[in-house]
């Protein structure tokens, strides 16, 4: 079985990041991973997107794909493009206070107040960090402690010092999905 996640937002909210951590994370465990990560010109504020292909065996699907089982939207701005790719079942996750537009999708949602709630645990940078670990609960593609266990390995040298931030950033998402945020949410429903 392969699942196909598109995750997006603008430049500087670390969704190269969280992409790479998830697809780490999947490897960890011992599945087979395909990542295409894109950015605009603009290194903040510009279109950043990824692809992360996760499956237990080969994997079929090209790293550019035409349909995806899971969007993780931290913004607005690609929502059309991802709008087309994303499965009427498939999987929405949208930061609840950056992502404006109105997704009118059909297949389970999930919106959570990722950033505000990095910015206010005192991780304004870790808004991405929160949403994978909220993300990585509600549809059980890879565990929790695996994406604890690879937050330092993803992160270059010189921004190490960053990898306990994310792993509490990781721990707050899963816990709200998890707790009370999110408590009728099917967990059970879209694991790999």
């Amino acid at each position: 079985m392969e699942r196909e996640i598109l995750l997006s937002g603008i430049g500087g909210q670390g969704v190269q990041l969280a992409a790479k951590s998830l697809a780490t994370a999947a490897m960890r465990e011992g599945r087979r991973v395909l990542m295409f990560g894109t950015y605009g010109g603009v290194m903040r504020g510009g279109d950043t997107d990824a692809t992360v292909v996760i499956g237990d065996t080969s994997l079929l699907t090209p790293p550019v794909i035409d349909h995806a089982w899971a969007v993780l939207a931290m913004h607005h701005k690609s929502w059309s493009a991802l709008a087309a790719k994303l499965r009427p079942e498939g999987f929405l996750l949208t930061d609840s206070n950056v992502f404006q537009a109105s997704p009118d999708h059909p297949g389970p949602l999930l919106a959570i107040p990722a950033i505000a709630m990095a910015t206010s645990a005192g991780m304004p940078q870790a808004g991405a960090m929160l949403a994978l670990g909220a993300f990585a609960a509600a549809t059980g593609i890879v565990e929790l402690e695996t994406l604890l266990a690879v937050a330092e390995e993803v992160l270059p040298l010189y921004r190490r010092q960053f990898a306990e931030a994310n792993r509490k950033a990781l721990a707050l998402g899963h816990a709200a999905v998890s707790g009370e945020l999110c408590s009728a949410w099917p967990l059970a429903e879209l694991a790999l």
